[in-house]
């Protein structure tokens, strides 16, 4: 599967023309710049659009939006988009520095419900005890919570949405390919149409101590 990467700037201008004022409108602008090509009963079914996308930051003089599709992007309304493929061994290295944007949950053994992993040290741990389940592995002493803030959205008919989302970013190591590229190519835990999941890597060398 071919995939591409884009980065979508936007000075203030732009933010001003498609009036972005939370992580929903930003929902909005990224999905108009893809076709939906699911068909009817995909999208009874929730199939997920194959689009990920991660805010890197910004207020309304200028933003960064790092997106990954399976489809090339059309042209924005307002901004400046950037389009790479990404290459063939980019997925071949068996350790990567990562950062990524997560909503971290655990489902209530009571209600059934999925409530928000609350601290740091806890989100932490909650992630290190997924990776493998995601095709990685990651020590406690490799990764850090770099920020964790709580995002309210307005949807249609005066719905919100609260979301919690904790930056994290660090060190892993390949532990079964084939998962890891899956959850790479597909994004990882909750709340990926709004911003969480984009697994963001940078292959780093094998450490080698003798020739």
């Amino acid at each position: 599967m071919t995939l591409y990467i884009s980065a979508l700037n936007l000075d203030a201008r732009a933010h001003r023309r498609l009036n972005i004022t939370d992580n929903y409108s930003l929902h909005r602008v990224v999905y108009s710049l893809f076709d939906d090509v699911r068909s009817e009963q995909q999208k009874q079914c929730s199939v997920a659009s194959g689009i990920q996308w991660v805010d890197k930051g910004g207020d309304m003089r200028g933003r960064r939006i790092l997106i990954m599709a399976d489809r090339a992007p059309g042209e924005p309304e307002a901004g400046e988009l950037e389009t790479k493929i990404l290459s063939e061994t980019f997925l071949t290295h068996p350790y990567y520095r990562f950062s990524i944007c997560l909503n971290p949950t655990r489902r209530n053994k009571h209600t059934g419900k999925q409530i928000p992993v609350i601290g740091r040290e806890a989100i932490c741990a909650w992630f290190c005890q997924r990776a493998a389940g995601w095709g990685f592995d990651v020590q406690p002493g490799q990764v850090q919570t770099e920020s964790i803030n709580v995002q309210q959205m307005k949807i249609a008919a005066g719905k919100i949405i609260t979301l919690q989302q904790a930056t994290l970013s660090g060190r892993l190591t390949v532990t079964h390919p084939e998962i890891f590229k899956n959850s790479f190519m597909h994004g990882i835990g909750r709340g990926r149409a709004f911003g969480c999941g984009l697994l963001q890597i940078v292959p780093l060398p094998e450490i080698t101590f003798f020739e």
